[in-house]
């Protein structure tokens, strides 16, 4: 973080984020109380409710609704106080990890949640780590303290020793599971007190003059107080102080207690959010960085959508802005065909409801509702030719064949699958031999997702089979040499969905072969989306 000239006011206001977290850790539950809070809905839907009650804000797929998990990333926007929130609430399935890894080039900082009987858990490790290789600033929620869990020493213990990195309580519980009563707000040396009448009441603060206060006796038991004021103790020699410029860095997160069912803790993470988290930053891009405050126009797309509005055949680009002061009708020139594009609808999210954006700053994001045109990793400009880095494609770590169960319809199902694979939810794949296509996905419960969407969207069931190969590589070098590898390998060889070449193996042995018999051809199990 370098010392740059200050950002334009409205751009400076804005926080964009991502909230990670394993599945189950109540991220969609902290998702729609800080949406409550900005007073962007008036009543916080419980997700554990059945049926209509559980249809919460942020899951909008009919599938998510169904299973009461979050399997596409979707934004929101929303203000709090004097600053603009934008939120993106990622899959918590590790079957999804790929979308998650995306959404993170578009944020500029991310909220971790955890829960505090369960601490950090696996799918956390992963996302922390691709948190760790972009630098993002974290700031962590440890959740559900009105339920049994674990010591609080431990909890931080585990993620210094789990995830490298510092940890700096912000607040401090008082007692667990039936024994909560709230949390020493140890920013502002004040007691929260947790309401648990009401699920979305903001919680009661007491101003407390350090730890002598006469006070504490009034709000605490006694037993609850000296286990609270041994442990403050032990946390103020052993832990390190908050150092905002470390948390900027990413080698330094505070941690806020709270159980954001009760709405407990969320306001503090909030002004967390808006105090420690960053402004809108720079973004790489070839063949120079993007400034926020520059005053042209860039954005580049991070994910696409399809089918949001069942009742429009739309695909929505999910377009985060990385320079300028973008407004509505402008023209933009889309980098990879050199088109330009006016932009005439482009919407500003809240959850499944959109409305229009008239106007967009650096750090906001932006849907821009097109046909096909716009692709994941695609950059906009006011005519400067840059392209966004770092938008990565996997190689997928599951493949299957598919099929219509209409076999007049297979038009019908290719043009589904290659919607599919632009939008990123799984790679298809065309062997040069045969017919069909072969389907790569990171986790099982994308073939059910792709199922069932290909059926609702498109009228169209569809069936799955194992397929002879498990995996699949992209194929480079010098023209010659592929087209030699190709001939000599045509088995096993297929295009993707942008027509690049792929390797499909059987073994990791078919993989070996190709590095020890064609030293000058490169598989790589990851392509840059990107335009070229």
């Amino acid at each position: 973080m370098t010392n740059r000239p200050a950002l334009p006011a409205e751009i400076a206001r804005r926080r964009t984020f991502a909230i990670i977290s394993h599945p189950d850790a109540g991220k969609t539950t902290l998702t729609e109380k800080f949406l409550l809070f900005g007073g962007a809905i008036q009543m916080a839907g419980q997700v554990r409710a059945k049926g209509e009650a559980r249809r919460t804000r942020s899951d909008f797929m009919q599938m998510e609704k169904d299973r009461g998990i979050s399997v596409s990333a979707s934004a929101m926007s929303f203000d709090y106080k004097h600053f603009r929130y934008n939120l993106v609430d990622t899959p918590g399935h590790s079957d999804f990890s790929e979308d998650t890894y995306r959404t993170l080039t578009a944020v500029d900082a991310a909220v971790m949640v955890i829960d505090g009987a369960k601490g950090v858990e696996s799918q956390t490790r992963k996302l922390f780590e691709v948190c760790r290789l972009r630098d993002l600033p974290i700031l962590t929620f440890c959740n559900k303290m009105d339920r049994e869990s674990r010591d609080t020493f431990e909890i931080i213990d585990e993620i210094q020793e789990n995830l490298a990195i510092d940890v700096t309580p912000a607040s401090w519980p008082i007692g667990t599971g039936r024994d909560f009563i709230g949390c020493y707000d140890i920013l502002r040396d004040r007691l929260d007190i947790m309401d648990r009448a009401d699920r979305n009441t903001v919680a009661a603060s007491v101003e407390i003059k350090g730890l002598d206060d006469p006070k504490w006796e009034e709000y605490v038991p006694e037993r609850l107080l000296a286990q609270f004021r041994e442990e403050i103790e032990m946390a103020k020699e052993l832990l390190p102080k908050l150092d905002p410029k470390a948390v900027l860095e990413g080698t330094m997160t505070p941690i806020w207690f709270g159980s954001a069912i009760n709405s407990f803790g969320v306001r503090e993470l909030m002004e967390g959010i808006s105090q420690y988290g960053p402004e809108p930053q720079p973004q790489t891009a070839q063949p120079r960085t993007i400034l926020p405050e520059e005053k042209n126009v860039t954005g580049f797309v991070f994910k696409v959508q399809a089918n949001m509005d069942p009742k429009h055949r739309d695909r929505v680009a999910f377009v985060r802005m990385a320079s300028g002061h973008f407004t509505r009708g402008q023209k933009l020139t889309h980098v990879r065909t050199k088109k330009q594009m006016a932009i005439s609808n482009p919407v500003l999210f809240l959850a499944s409801d959109r409305e229009l954006a008239e106007e967009a700053w650096a750090g906001d994001i932006i849907g821009i509702p097109n046909h096909g045109q716009l692709r994941i990793g695609d950059t906009l400009t006011e005519g400067e030719v840059l392209n966004v880095k770092g938008i990565p494609s996997f190689a997928p770590e599951l493949l299957q064949g598919v099929r219509s169960g209409d076999p007049l319809k297979s038009k019908h199902l290719e043009k589904a699958l290659m919607q599919f694979a632009e939008e990123g939810a799984a790679k298809v794949f065309k062997p040069s031999f045969g017919s069909g296509f072969i389907v790569g996905v990171v986790g099982p419960l994308q073939f059910e997702v792709l199922a069932s969407r290909i059926e609702l969207e498109y009228g169209l069931p569809v069936r799955f089979e194992q397929s002879q190969f498990t995996s699949a590589r992209w194929v480079s070098g010098d023209k010659i040499a592929v087209e030699k590898f190709s001939t000599a390998n045509k088995l096993h060889i297929g295009t993707d969905s942008d027509g690049d070449t792929v390797y499909l193996t059987r073994l990791q042995w078919d993989i070996d072969r190709v590095g020890r018999d064609y030293p000058d051809i490169n598989l790589t199990a990851t392509k840059e989306m990107m335009a070229e």
